[in-house]
């Protein structure tokens, strides 16, 4: 039993890394990202169908005869469109929220059938799924933490500049460009830990005990944070906002994740 509940924590963190991989790659169109988030997939996808011909050929059964066995293979044909659709098509939204979609519904089974198959070991499993929630989403918050700190020191370093003002500050705080950059990176790198621990908080509180709120201020402030950034990056890619302008709109979108974490926090029903 314990095999099995390692498998599946591989295949849901194997899957996390390669969604976080078409994620990078949607955003800023990295070849390098796409290609290892498409072999990454292809592990989950292998460790897919070894489950599923082992449920056909060995217990002599299709995965179609319950909800939860539904979902298992609904999963598999949504990897499998998703690596076919990668490999002859240039389609990265698509293949991007295909992927999001997945994921869900992988991990939506995953977290129920271990429950009714691994007795403690799928208790503890879904345990798992609380703690990696929580632990992504403060990573992300390190990432926007570090995103808010390059725009600030841009806005300070553009300030200075515009004053004339040169002095030994102006040379610490380093270039502009760089700046820019760094605090768009960071970005990039939060946004699908965060898309990811609310994936894994939704279907924890579905699948656990616990009661779930979604109107429950912390869930609700959690969404508007994911919400908010993707519009940053919506102005930065699409859009083309650089400089003054987006640090302007990243510093405003990181008090409201202060927000979140602290005010909204300590009015959840179930949140810290």
């Amino acid at each position: 039993m314990f095999e099995l509940k390692w498998v599946y924590e591989l295949i849901l963190f194997l899957y996390g890394c390669s969604l976080i991989g078409y994620f990078i790659d949607f955003i800023q169109n990295n070849r390098k990202a796409n290609v290892a988030a498409f072999w990454l997939l292809s592990m989950v996808w292998g460790l897919q169908t070894l489950f599923l011909l082992r449920q056909i050929f060995v217990e002599e059964s299709f995965p179609i005869m319950t909800v939860y066995d539904g979902l298992y293979f609904y999963a598999w044909v949504l990897v499998t469109f998703s690596l076919i659709i990668n490999r002859l098509f240039r389609v990265d939204f698509l293949v991007f929220f295909t992927n999001v979609l997945g994921f869900l519904v992988m991990l939506l089974h995953i977290s129920t059938r271990a429950q009714n198959i691994l007795d403690d070991q799928g208790i503890e499993l879904v345990h798992e799924m609380l703690v990696a929630h929580i632990t992504l989403a403060i990573i992300s918050y390190g990432f926007f933490t570090f995103s808010f700190i390059f725009s600030i020191m841009y806005l300070l370093q553009y300030r200075l500049l515009k004053r004339k003002k040169w002095n030994t500050k102006l040379f610490r705080l380093g270039d502009l460009t760089k700046l820019d950059h760094f605090s768009y990176i960071s970005v990039i790198l939060g946004v699908p830990l965060l898309l990811i621990a609310v994936i894994l908080g939704v279907t924890w509180g579905y699948v656990s005990e616990d009661v779930f709120y979604w109107y429950d201020s912390k869930t609700l402030g959690s969404f508007i944070v994911l919400l908010v950034y993707m519009i940053y990056l919506f102005l930065r890619v699409v859009k083309g906002y650089q400089g003054r302008v987006i640090s302007i709109f990243n510093s405003a979108a990181f008090l409201f994740l202060l927000i979140n974490f602290f005010l909204f926090g300590s009015l959840s029903n179930f949140h810290f």
